[in-house]
Parts: structure tokens; sequence; C-alpha cells
């Protein structure tokens, strides 16, 4: 995050007042954050089901799991069948 990113700055502010982070690493997990959510629908479910079968969990498992998580992001996309996922993941 640059130092253009004003809107957050009491953010940041807030962040080093109530945890023992420095204002450094408070932009960093900031920036994170931020990046975490802004990952479009179909990188959250490539990478999800890549850590899912890393941890040793087959398909149907995994693309039940994932369609029970989408709908709890910040902005969650509209509802995919599990076909849907099956696509984004191997196309």
């Amino acid at each position: 995050m640059s130092t253009s990113a004003q809107p957050f700055d009491d953010l940041v502010g807030h962040l080093t007042r109530t945890t023992p982070l420095t204002q450094g690493e408070a932009v960093r997990v900031l920036s994170d954050v931020l990046g975490y959510f802004a990952e479009p629908a179909e990188a959250y479910v490539r990478r999800r089901h890549a850590e899912l079968r890393a941890a040793g969990l087959t398909n149907d498992p995994i693309f039940e799991r994932i369609a029970a998580e989408l709908p709890l992001r910040r902005v969650a996309p509209p509802e995919l069948s599990r076909r849907q996922l099956r696509r984004m993941v191997y196309g």
C-alpha cells in the first residue's frame, strides 16, 4: 500500500494503537487483507481447491466446502453449481 492510501490512515492508526503491530506491519497486514478480499471468485476457487487437495481431500468434499465458503466472502459471487466450480478448476 502506498502513502496515497490516506483513507486507511485512520485504520492503520487504530491497528497500531490496539495491537503490538508497528505502522509498517499494520500497513502490510491491511494490504494483505484488502488483497485477499479483492481476489476474484475464480482465483479463490482455484486457490482453495489446491489448498484442500494438498490437505488430502477429494473433489466431492472440496467442492462442497468451497460452495459453502463462497457466500461468506465479503463480496459474494452469485451461487455457483458444483459443475461451474469444477469448470473453474479444470476448464
